[in-house]
């Protein structure tokens, strides 16, 4: 079975004909994958750049955790699912049975499992998931739509942290598929959004395709002033880049008493000045992952128009030409790119 593996700590991935799943234990199922799309995470895992050497003990380990695809076999005792379900799987994969999952907080799992990063994930025909994980698809929602479930379902939640209102003013700062997510997160509750970049015309333009109008390349001479003095005095800013100076910047956009929400990888020391965030009484947020509630919001939200939001997906390769898909991912050359394992002809 062709998989798209990490094999050792540092650089590179591998193509290469890796053993097929095993069969599906008694609370598993088996899916064929039929879109997958590639995160910047699964970059940072290419570039072994930092912040991810958790993932030693599990290597070799097939990447991929933005999917959905078809259940072929189910284990003995799941309820949940049967043969020939079309899902999108939730890949933080809860065990169901831990104290955390006992209390109603699978997000925080004590024998988290998440695919494409502690086990073998959807970057291959085939994938074995934890029943818990599942979530079933509309039957007019296409496969490479229901895979952007996943990164949607992480900007609702740091929405969900940034607790956006009706009516707020909010600031996305990283304009790419995360920044996205969190956009449309924001407008769904009825916040005005503005959204930054810096090199960023692709993306920014995705965003306009998505309908926002209020967007900056802060590479452009005398935007990044221009932008700071015309969004100035932001409820909630949103920072999804992973650049320090994004940090910075979200801090100065905020009015007194608002929220900065972090989900961007930092791999920088990050400071600022401690006098004036009190001074100011600003707050600072994580957000990172989803919750099953997230899940059954997005996987409705997909359902209600799916086609809205398909401008987020560019790119669109088989399983073969995945080392091609990730080289444009990395250089900011596409939004989305969608893999296809069945080698499926993509829209």
């Amino acid at each position: 079975m062709l998989a798209y593996r990490k094999i050792t700590p540092g650089p590179g991935l591998a193509l290469e004909d890796a053993p097929p799943p095993r069969r599906p234990g008694p609370h598993e199922v088996a899916v064929r994958v039929e879109a997958v799309g590639i995160c910047g995470s699964d970059v940072h895992v290419l570039d072994w750049s930092g912040g991810y050497d958790f993932m030693i003990p599990h290597l070799p380990v097939t990447l991929g955790h933005e999917f959905a695809g078809v259940v072929t076999e189910v284990g003995p005792e799941v309820t949940r699912a049967r043969a020939g379900d079309r899902v999108t799987v939730w890949p933080s994969s809860p065990c169901g049975r831990c104290a955390a999952c006992a209390r109603g907080d699978g997000q925080n799992c004590e024998n988290k499992r998440t695919l494409g990063l502690y086990a073998d994930g959807a970057f291959a025909a085939h994938v074995v998931v934890r029943e818990g994980g599942l979530f079933p698809l509309a039957d007019h929602v296409d496969f490479e739509v229901a895979a952007l479930t996943e990164p949607l379902c992480v900007g609702r939640r740091a929405v969900e942290v940034g607790e956006v209102k009706a009516g707020d003013r909010v600031v996305v700062l990283g304009p790419g598929t995360i920044g996205q997510a969190i956009a449309v997160a924001a407008r769904d509750k009825g916040a005005t959004v503005a959204i930054a970049g810096f090199n960023d015309a692709l993306r920014l333009d995705v965003c306009r395709r998505l309908g926002f109008e209020a967007t900056c390349d802060l590479a452009a001479e005398g935007a990044h002033a221009a932008f700071l003095r015309a969004e100035a005095g932001a409820d909630v800013v949103l920072e999804a880049s992973g650049q320090a100076v994004s940090v910075a910047d979200g801090l100065a956009l905020l009015r007194k008493e608002g929220v900065l929400v972090l989900t961007g990888i930092h791999h920088e020391t990050i400071t600022f000045e401690p006098v004036d965030f009190v001074r100011r009484k600003l707050q600072i947020r994580a957000s990172h992952g989803s919750r099953p509630e997230d899940w059954a919001a997005v996987v409705r939200r997909i359902a209600d128009d799916p086609e809205a939001l398909r401008p987020m997906i560019t790119h669109r390769e088989p399983l073969a030409n995945i080392a091609q898909a990730f080289a444009r991912a990395k250089n900011k050359e596409a939004n989305k790119v969608m893999i296809f394992p069945q080698d499926a002809a993509p829209r």
